[in-house]
């Protein structure tokens, strides 16, 4: 039996990764939460690591929030990210753990990347002003990973995701991501009897959306790949895999598909002057597809059980 240490396992992508390890039931799990472990802190992480001696780490920890917050704290969103894949990566290597696993972000392509977006756009082009830094922060999460695999032969893989949803969510009305954002104000204004929702942006950005769950399922099956399957199919310094859907959607369409969800039956607006962040990010999930995995969740049935948990959460649906 394998122990594994979660890192961010209170977080949408580590919570649904947790979950799934612990229905599978064949592997001793280790978690620290905030308050026992700051992931910034490298003495304390050095410790964490050399006590507990994990045969495997995912590195789901990050510091995350949507256009806004990446715009109102990007020295907080480069330094906290820079500190934590440093510590937990660079401490997981002097702990001898041989396998982990990064989960980065599609933000690290170029604003005007070709579509869809394959993993040898990276680095090719300059990023999207609204989240360079964290972007920056992961496409070095990437060069850390590739960097102790090439110097000490560690087994350190890196997926991608595209935007993803579901339980588990930051449904803050300023710092979450856009479709929890659309799905609480969609909400509140069926909720409050308001006659028009208006949206950041022009609506015509085009988005891809993934449920988390698929996230988990996807992370732990390239972690469990052959390590001469995965190399395969990836390269020394481009060994990255993104994790999507292959499908997009205008952000005009999923408002109107989130307000039909939440029963809101007025006017959708859109707001020009507010920016609309990079013009499409559709992942190219070729590589994943050629190694046997894909996505299963459709984005209705997706965003009905979102909204469910979101307002059983908000005390609204009891159980």
């Amino acid at each position: 039996m394998a122990r594994i240490y979660v890192a961010g396992h209170r977080g949408m992508v580590g919570g649904a990764i947790l979950r799934r390890l612990l229905a599978e039931g064949r592997h001793e799990l280790i978690t620290r939460t905030h308050a026992e472990l700051d992931l910034t802190d490298q003495a304390a992480v050095r410790e964490f690591m050399q006590v507990e001696r994990p045969d495997a780490v995912i590195l789901a920890a990050a510091k995350v929030g949507g256009i806004h917050a990446n715009n109102t704290y990007p020295a907080d969103f480069i330094y906290d990210n820079l500190l934590i894949e440093a510590n937990v990566i660079g401490q997981a290597h002097a702990a001898g753990v041989q396998k982990l696993l990064f989960l980065g972000s599609s933000c690290i392509y170029p604003r005007e990347a070709p579509q869809p977006m394959a993993e040898n756009a990276l680095l090719t082009g300059t990023l999207e002003s609204t989240n360079e830094p964290y972007a920056i922060a992961k496409i070095a999460g990437i060069k850390l990973c590739e960097s102790f695999a090439r110097q000490f032969g560690r087994d350190y893989r890196s997926v991608m995701p595209t935007n993803l949803y579901g339980p588990g969510d930051n449904f803050h009305p300023e710092n979450s991501h856009v479709l929890p954002a659309l799905i609480r104000r969609f909400h509140e204004a069926a909720r409050d009897g308001k006659n028009e929702v208006v949206i950041w942006g022009t609506g015509t950005p085009r988005r891809e959306f993934l449920h988390v769950d698929d996230m988990a399922e996807a992370s732990l099956f390239v972690m469990d790949l052959d390590r001469t399957a995965y190399e395969a199919n990836t390269r020394p310094m481009l060994s990255h895999i993104n994790v999507g859907t292959g499908e997009d959607i205008s952000i005009a369409d999923l408002a109107s598909m989130v307000a039909e969800v939440t029963g809101f039956g007025g006017n959708i607006a859109f707001d020009a002057t507010k920016p609309d962040g990079t013009p499409r990010k559709l992942m190219d999930v070729t590589r994943l597809a050629s190694m046997g995995w894909r996505a299963r969740t459709p984005l209705r049935g997706g965003l009905e059980q979102t909204y469910d948990w979101f307002k059983h959460e908000q005390g609204e649906i009891r159980q």
